[in-house]
């Protein structure tokens, strides 16, 4: 385009910029309009009051390109894909989930015995029997107030899980390298190890091709069944 052509639609522009100016300028800003989603079904458009914010129709991710799928999926040969998506999971492990991680927030351990007690079943917090998973946790504790095991109950499921369909259970554990042959994790996944496991430890896993810390089971009917070693 010429100078003269740039020059014109420049000066349309300011001319409708300025009619505008005039047109609104001491109105209240317009409301926005929201469609049929918003009025259960009506399709005519509704305006929104003044201090109520437009929601978005959907809250999931946008899905990855094809080129970094390949860069950074798991291996197919390498046990169930490991799912990141929280809201995927039934209702009732949401909920327990939330339970759970909003104790490990806390700091405190003894905030975490409430929700054991409401769970339905003691989960197994060691591979022998235990009756007091709270009292088993702060003696397995670097100083004994157990924040450290809070903390790697927090690191542990804020990884990605999968889930193991049985006869009849259903069961999805975190992390999902406790389902994995660690000799294959893609650089990603190590990455990601590497979030949750302490480096020297991670070494260790990969050249032995097993997952060796903190693991969780919770069943599809939102009872945590283990979280141990």
């Amino acid at each position: 385009m010429n100078l003269f052509g740039k020059t014109f639609i420049g000066t349309v522009f300011a001319l409708v910029a300025g009619v505008a100016m005039l047109v609104y300028g001491n109105d209240p800003a317009p409301a926005a309009v929201t469609g049929s989603a918003a009025n259960g079904g009506d399709s005519r458009p509704r305006l929104l009051a003044a201090n109520e914010q437009v929601r978005p129709q959907s809250t999931a991710p946008l899905p990855m390109p094809e080129g970094e799928k390949a860069e950074t999926g798991a291996a197919a040969d390498n046990g169930p894909e490991p799912q990141f998506d929280v809201s995927s999971l039934p209702q009732r492990v949401q909920e327990n989930l939330a339970q759970i991680i909003e104790a490990a927030q806390t700091g405190d351990l003894e905030a975490m015995r409430p929700v054991l007690e409401s769970n339905g079943l003691k989960p197994m917090v060691r591979n022998g029997p235990s009756t007091d998973p709270i009292a088993y946790w702060k003696k397995r504790s670097v100083d004994g107030s157990g924040r450290d095991i809070l903390a790697d109950i927090l690191n542990v499921f804020s990884s990605g899980f999968v889930k193991i369909e049985r006869k009849d259970s259903v069961m999805y554990i975190w992390p999902y390298f406790a389902e994995r042959d660690l000799t294959k994790l893609t650089p990603v996944e190590q990455v990601e190890l590497f979030r949750i496991v302490p480096p020297k430890q991670a070494v260790k896993m990969m050249k032995a091709g097993k997952y060796t810390g903190h693991r969780a089971g919770i069943s599809d009917r939102g009872i945590l069944h283990y979280f141990k070693k």
